[in-house]
């Protein structure tokens, strides 16, 4: 009672500081505080969730998933899968963009051959080697052929390729582009002070309608206390990340209500095998995985709000076998195999991590790195600021020895984990296992579900016994909600403003 007495004072000198700071807001305007600033305003040039939920509301996808998690159509009117090679898509007629271009078959076109073009150096490479071409059936029939059978094609198109309008972006270019977006979605891009906010405005010309709500601002707020007082004084309406022990906070003179639901985003501290050191190893990783406590960590770090995992994949995945379990908490056999890999005096070891972005992700690098340090090893946490740690780090491979990263696998597949973040060679790929990349390859150009799932599951095996990633849990995700927005947290992450509503 006195801990939580002592957060209530403290929230509530920052709750007066913070209200008497912030901007008076319209009522109707929608304020969304999530831990950290998009990089990038190109919806085909990032690999981050913060900046996927403010791209939703300005850009539609073929296809989208539902809040049941189920495929539907959305600016494809319909879909079919000619052969193994080949899928197409009926386009809806009518839609426009928000500077008045068509939406077209051939504005698909672009985009998607854009996504393909490998020379372009996008950070969104998934359609790289697959998508041979695009033909142009008529305007408003597009067939997508792939180089070999794409079995994820419509999971995948429900999350990338973004349409964007192809005279637009051609004349103004791309590093215009990412600072002033164009889609043809439910939303329009007003302005972005970078670090500050976001705001958006309804598109009232919008094909499905116009929104209900009429304005959104989305604020970067790194520290979690300070976006509790956001809440709290009323200046935001959603806020992401609550720290467990702040829960208790949020119904505050029934302003606020906490939305919890396990989320398909996987927290993992990976290893960088590309260069030298003691985590070149395969003992010193097994070490380390038997060296750290996750189940205490879970439960001390994150009050229980994580669910271990044995693989990178949850029970919500395709490709996710439950046999596979995590390395049990050994220190002594920990040790035995430092010393094995000639390591019985330790040696120093860095943990990079972000600060804010993922549910008490600092203090869980520091959980970490003290398990370590009971074992030997002479870890301590290096933090960064969000942008610095992925235009720096993560996209350069500028992060070994070790790092602490999520991932939300909304394709609701194994390959969208296991291909970009441990295939050699791709975007965010520290390590090379050649009989992974094999089953890696297979498992992408298979259709037979069943053969997949065997694929997966040899791949998962091999996961486990190469030790790419020390540890792997499922993020609850716990947010902060105003009394008077109507919305329920999705699991894939995803913040759609045109499916909430002020209550009345």
């Amino acid at each position: 009672m006195k801990k939580v007495f002592l957060w209530m004072l403290a929230l509530m000198f920052i709750a007066l500081a913070f209200g008497s700071a912030g901007a008076a807001r319209d009522k109707d305007t929608l304020v969304i505080a999530q831990g950290v600033d998009p990089t990038t305003m190109d919806p085909q040039n990032h690999m981050e969730t913060p900046a996927w939920n403010v791209h939703l509301q300005l850009f539609d996808t073929l296809l989208q998933r539902d809040s049941e998690i189920k495929i539907k159509p959305l600016l494809a009117e319909s879909y079919k899968i000619v052969n193994d090679l080949t899928w197409e898509f009926k386009l809806r007629k009518g839609v426009k963009f928000h500077n008045g271009e068509d939406f077209n078959a051939a504005a698909v076109k672009f985009v998607l051959e854009r996504m393909a073009d490998a020379k372009l150096k996008l950070r969104q490479t998934v359609f790289q080697g697959v998508i041979d071409r695009v033909d142009v059936v008529d305007d408003y029939t597009v067939r997508i052929v792939t180089q070999k059978p794409y079995p994820v094609m419509d999971a995948m198109l429900c999350i990338y390729g973004q349409v964007i309008p192809p005279k637009y972006f051609q004349e103004k270019g791309p590093a215009h582009f990412a600072l002033n977006p164009v889609g043809t979605g439910p939303y329009k891009f007003v302005r972005w002070v970078k670090d500050d906010h976001i705001l958006l405005e309804a598109n009232a010309n919008y094909w499905r309608g116009a929104p209900k709500i009429k304005k959104v601002i989305f604020r970067p707020i790194p520290e979690a206390t300070t976006r509790v007082a956001a809440l709290q004084t009323q200046e935001a309406d959603i806020i992401v990340n609550i720290p467990p022990h702040l829960m208790k906070l949020m119904d505050w003179k029934g302003r606020s209500y906490v939305s919890k639901v396990p989320s398909v985003r996987v927290i993992f501290m990976a290893f960088d095998t590309t260069k030298p050191g003691p985590q070149a190893d395969k003992r010193v990783r097994q070490a380390i995985a038997m060296g750290v406590n996750m189940p205490t960590n879970i439960k001390k770090i994150l009050d229980g709000n994580g669910i271990l995992l044995g693989s990178p994949l949850t029970d919500k995945h395709f490709g996710y076998d439950p046999s596979v379990k995590p390395y049990a908490y050994d220190p002594e056999k920990a040790k035995k195999l430092l010393v094995e890999a000639g390591y019985a005096n330790g040696f120093d070891f860095i943990i990079n991590s972000p600060s804010g972005r993922y549910l008490n992700d600092k203090e869980m690098a520091e959980a970490v790195a003290g398990d370590l340090r009971k074992i030997g090893i002479r870890a301590n946490v290096k933090t960064h600021e969000w942008g610095h740690y992925m235009n720096n780090m993560m996209y350069a491979h500028n992060s070994a020895p070790a790092y602490l990263l999520g991932w939300g696998n909304t394709s609701f597949d194994a390959d969208y984990t296991i291909a970009p973040l441990m295939r050699t060679g791709k975007l965010l790929c520290n390590v090379s296992f050649p009989k992974l990349d094999e089953l890696i390859d297979q498992g992408i150009s298979t259709m037979d579900p069943k053969k997949r799932q065997k694929i997966y599951s040899d791949a998962i095996k091999i996961i486990k016994e190469e030790v790419p990633w020390a540890w792997t849990y499922q993020q609850i995700d716990i947010y902060g909600v105003n009394e008077r927005l109507n919305w329920k947290a999705r699991t894939d992450e995803l913040l759609v403003v045109f499916d909430m509503s002020f209550k009345k």
